[in-house]
């Protein structure tokens, strides 16, 4: 699980390094996280085709997959494409939740929800898991990406989906957390944040002296993303019997710190 790509520093950074991760864990799914793929606000048609081309096989997303135009166009013609399903209205187009096959493998289902702690309106995250869950079929992993801004409505998701989700991620904050772990009793692989795939000398992906003047005057001009070097970040998880996770392992790559070495 790949934590939210930032613009095109990002895009760039996924298309170098994931060949790296891929090598190192020869994963069987690759989900990341695209609300910030396109210029740092949204997801666009093609830069979707970008990142399944790079071999992404689901993206899921956040309240910025909204903020473009085209969004609706986007979720509709785009399966693998995931929006917040407490978000917006059961009639909306796109999903939060969905099962995804690949041959010789069995399915997976990946579920997107949005928090409310700080963060634009949604529907309480905690009772459409429980809704969602009901709705899938037994004896299948459940992959949470639970994208919210404050780390005790995360902790509190990850606690209350534990035993029924196999793994619950916290996304958003672009802040790589330390803190990954497989819960107790219920055996769910978690971590509060993945972080961020983008310019690692930006703040949080954008341009470092925009956000700065934005502190020091109080306004700014349009973010832009930073250049890079970049870095990638996110959590690879092993499963097994019983659909449960048996092994975490977070990773970061810094390109910057590739080139000292």
């Amino acid at each position: 699980m790949i934590g939210d790509i930032y613009g095109k520093t990002g895009r760039e950074t996924l298309e170098r390094q994931l060949p790296v991760l891929i090598n190192r864990y020869h994963p069987d799914w690759i989900i990341a996280n695209g609300e910030n793929v396109t210029a740092g606000n949204g997801l666009s048609a093609k830069h979707a085709r970008g990142l399944k081309k790079c071999g992404v096989d689901v993206i899921t997303s956040g309240n910025h997959i909204f903020a473009r135009l085209d969004w609706l166009e986007v979720l509709k013609d785009h399966d693998y494409i995931l929006r917040p399903h407490n978000m917006a209205a059961e009639s909306a187009p796109g999903v939060g939740c969905r099962v995804f096959k690949k041959e010789n493998l069995a399915p997976i289902a990946v579920v997107n929800l949005a928090g409310r702690v700080f963060m634009d309106a949604a529907e309480c995250p905690f009772k459409v898991f429980d809704r969602l869950f009901a709705s899938l079929p037994g004896e299948i992993v459940v992959i949470v990406d639970f994208h919210a801004e404050a780390t005790s409505e995360k902790l509190a998701f990850f606690w209350y989906v534990n035993g029924r989700a196999t793994i619950a991620v916290g996304t958003h904050t672009h802040v790589q957390t330390s803190d990954e772990r497989i819960l107790p009793n219920g055996g769910t692989a978690v971590i509060t944040d993945l972080g961020m795939t983008g310019a690692n000398d930006g703040i949080i992906g954008v341009d470092r002296d925009t956000v700065t003047g934005r502190f020091v005057t109080g306004f700014s001009d349009k973010f832009l993303c930073a250049p890079g070097p970049g870095k990638i970040e996110g959590m690879f998880v092993d499963t097994g019997p019983g659909h449960r996770a048996v092994a975490v392992e977070r990773f970061r790559i810094v390109e910057s710190a590739l080139k000292k070495s």
